[in-house]
């Protein structure tokens, strides 16, 4: 994914499926300079990370 679709998906009111390594996430804010997104997992509010656009897929 690129950081234009994730930033589209984060503004989208519609519920998107996204995944990170097989898991379903959320996405809580894109940084389009740096290529990263801050995400978590569905399942987990508190396990916030921050990864690389590029690997975040849609099913």
């Amino acid at each position: 994914m690129n950081a234009n679709r994730a930033q589209q998906i984060l503004e989208s009111s519609k519920d998107i499926e996204v995944k990170h390594n097989g898991a379903s996430i959320w996405i809580q804010n894109v940084n389009s300079q740096e290529g990263t997104a801050r995400v978590y997992p569905r399942e987990n509010p508190e396990q916030e990370m921050t990864v690389n656009v590029q690997e975040l897929q849609e099913p």
